[in-house]
């Protein structure tokens, strides 16, 4: 899939041009490049920004995406819960119906996309232009018609660039005038969605947050109205601005429940190694401390699976230090298991276990009961 004017990225992989005719196969080629870089995709309906319709039989007998028959099957009911990063169906679907579009999953993507729209209007009363934020009479406000003044102001307020002209990251132009601001999210954060203007969870006025739960049209797709056409010569989203995040977790993008405090690892780790008493010790722990990380795999997002995974390779590199693991198995099994789970993110899964892992390996865990 490489054509003659594609640089080629930091992954190895080549880009897709993004100008090629629906007939010549692009969105084939934007939904393989999206896989590339971990982003599951799923398809949209021809010319349309909103997922393929289900099934007849899906639509006859409402049930949940877990339920779901279609999805094993590698069919695409249920939106973004049939998103993959499995090549072979990608090319199935796509290679079958070129005139679909392409989407992308943000939660399992690990992604948040601020979604700017550019639908001038006259400015809605102030306390909803900035939820939160009281905007004082004296302000004025002349001449704000849309997301990029309110977000704009928002910035102003903070003493920080607008994300609209942040070209440090992927940014995308829409049809309608808006732009989608790209962002990797990292860490065990689980940030939530904001659909419409809403006062409750709207970072600003027609500014929405594409993150868990939702989907973001990928550049390339071609809708009726236009093409979703990408903004500069930035390819990758950068990591989500700290002050940004911030103003997430104030608006309400980030549930109380994601912020709670986690069990401490050294007692999910004694577990382990109580757990690892026996002729086959060594392979009973590693199934031990292996299990989160595998059941992972039954929850394409929303498992917190970038805190499992590091509590897994602290734990780890504690029974390595002990002496109660060789690190090369221990270590290969991880690996293979976090693959498994989450296919195309291989990248970042080493990240995360060479550093859980080498922050272990400075912790010894020994059985609690050789300390009373």
């Amino acid at each position: 899939m490489r054509l003659p004017d594609q640089p080629v990225t930091a992954l190895g992989g080549p880009q897709p041009s993004f100008s090629r005719s629906r007939s010549a196969g692009a969105s084939l080629d934007v939904a393989h490049w999206c896989v590339s870089q971990g982003w599951p995709v799923h398809p949209l309906a021809p010319g349309r920004k909103t997922p393929v319709g289900n099934c007849r039989d899906c639509r006859m007998d409402p049930h949940q995406p877990t339920a779901c028959r279609c999805l094993p099957a590698g069919r695409w009911c249920h939106g973004f819960h049939a998103a993959t990063l499995d090549r072979n169906r990608v090319r199935q679907w796509w290679g079958a119906r070129p005139d679909l579009g392409v989407a992308v999953s943000c939660g399992p993507a690990r992604l948040l996309v601020i979604d700017i729209d550019a639908h001038s209007a006259p400015a809605p009363e102030r306390n909803r232009i900035l939820p939160g934020i009281p905007i004082a009479p004296h302000v004025d406000l002349t001449g704000l018609a849309d997301g990029f003044h309110s977000l704009a102001v928002l910035a102003a307020l903070r003493g920080r660039p607008s994300p609209a002209d942040d070209s440090s990251t992927l940014r995308v132009r829409t049809p309608s005038g808006g732009l989608h601001v790209w962002y990797r999210a990292e860490g065990p954060h689980q940030w939530q969605s904001s659909v419409g203007s809403s006062p409750r969870r709207a970072l600003a006025w027609q500014v929405d947050v594409r993150a868990r739960g939702s989907y973001i049209v990928a550049p390339g797709t071609t809708t009726r109205h236009g093409t979703y056409t990408l903004l500069g010569d930035r390819r990758e989203p950068a990591v989500l601005p700290s002050w940004l995040a911030q103003e997430l977790d104030r608006t309400g993008h980030l549930p109380a429940s994601s912020t709670r405090a986690a069990p401490p690892v050294p007692s999910r780790a004694r577990q382990a190694v109580a757990a690892a008493r026996g002729p086959q010790h060594g392979q009973h722990t590693l199934a031990t401390v292996l299990a989160p990380v595998q059941a992972c795999a039954l929850t394409p997002e929303g498992a917190g699976f970038s805190d499992i995974l590091n509590r897994a390779a602290y734990t780890l590199g504690g029974l390595i230090a002990a002496g109660r693991l060789a690190q090369q198995e221990a270590e290969q099994a991880l690996k293979e298991t976090a693959f498994a789970a989450r296919p195309g993110q291989e990248r970042r899964i080493e990240q995360i276990v060479r550093s859980g892992l080498t922050a272990g390996l400075k912790r010894p865990l020994h059985d609690s009961r050789h300390h009373s």
